[in-house]
């Protein structure tokens, strides 16, 4: 009998890569994980691991078994789910993970409607960069997360995570002060094609996200699709720093719609053909739970609530 907990650990050990990084996410030692893994492959009766010096990959029947896995691992989950159906009145914790911008805009408002709604349940809330909210779901570190995506950042398949969609919003680009001021007429004022709308700003500063995020990638692949390599001056996560900076010159930068109510009026915001799409993430299968459910439903009233995001205080092209 092949042993669940085993099974997790290969799965982890294919998306992660290596057994150190498996061992830190799952707070074990390393040796510890050598040691399951390899006691899996006795129960396997085949080898499932290939082993050169400290490197280390899944032979063709370890892939497959990561499959089989998966599909292990998320009935489990629905079980999970069902049983917690049973149960009368949803408590306990959850834990919740949400991009830095959500965190504002939705994440209050839906944990006001939890508490009117549920008052035993216990919200725990974690920033965390979307690209590391799978890792942080199947490692049982969050049981439920807002995640977003871009144009140029698309999400990458990933059968271990279920998502709902929540939010639809247009990105802009965010100047003023010394930077520069774009075209007065033309296809800037008007609305154009992202190299009509960027071009104007090819050699100022630019103000991304950090190095390795999502945001830090959109906004380089949006640029070298309008022709030019940002030279980024300033990298920073949070948007209305991003605005701060706009509006005394310091760079050229995108923020979402949701963000431009926070706009002063020294910034002008020019609206792009280019979106982030945000949504409510949880382990394959785990839609059913009633916390899990309950959190979409919150999140879903919170951002119905809002109307989303205006650029009311701010110059908007």
């Amino acid at each position: 009998m092949l042993d669940v907990r085993r099974l997790r650990l290969l799965r982890e050990l294919d998306r992660r890569g290596t057994i150190a990084a498996v061992a830190e996410a799952l707070t074990f030692t390393a040796s510890a994980v050598s040691q399951q893994l390899s006691a899996l492959e006795r129960e396997a009766g085949v080898p499932l691991l290939e082993r050169s010096g400290r490197r280390v990959a899944l032979t063709p029947a370890g892939r497959t078994l990561v499959i089989h896995a998966d599909a292990v691992l998320e009935r489990l989950e629905l079980a999970v789910s069902e049983l917690a159906g049973a149960r009368e009145g949803i408590r306990g914790p959850l834990r919740i993970g949400t991009f830095p911008s959500g965190g504002p805009a939705i994440v209050p408002a839906a944990l006001a409607e939890l508490a009117r709604r549920h008052p035993a349940l216990e919200p725990m809330v974690q920033e965390i960069d979307s690209a590391r909210v799978s890792d942080g779901l199947r490692a049982g570190e969050l049981d439920v997360a807002l995640v977003h995506d871009y144009d140029f950042v698309p999400a990458s398949p990933d059968t271990t995570v279920d998502q709902v969609p929540l939010l639809e919003e247009p990105m802009y680009l965010a100047t003023g002060g010394a930077t520069g001021s774009a075209p007065a007429t033309g296809p800037a004022a008007r609305g154009g094609t992202l190299a009509e709308l960027l071009g104007p700003w090819a050699t100022a500063p630019w103000i991304t996200a950090r190095d390795g995020t999502t945001g830090h990638a959109m906004a380089v692949r949006a640029c070298q699709a309008a022709g030019f390599q940002p030279r980024v001056r300033h990298r920073v996560n949070d948007f209305r720093t991003v605005l701060a900076l706009a509006a005394i010159g310091q760079g050229a930068g995108f923020v979402p719609e949701m963000a431009t109510a926070h706009a002063s009026g020294d910034v002008v915001l020019t609206r792009l053909p280019l979106f982030r799409r945000s949504k409510v993430a949880f382990r394959a299968g785990g839609g059913g739970h009633p916390a899990v459910a309950a959190f979409v439903a919150a999140a879903q009233t919170a951002v119905g609530a809002t109307g989303g995001a205006s650029a009311r205080a701010a110059s908007v092209r």
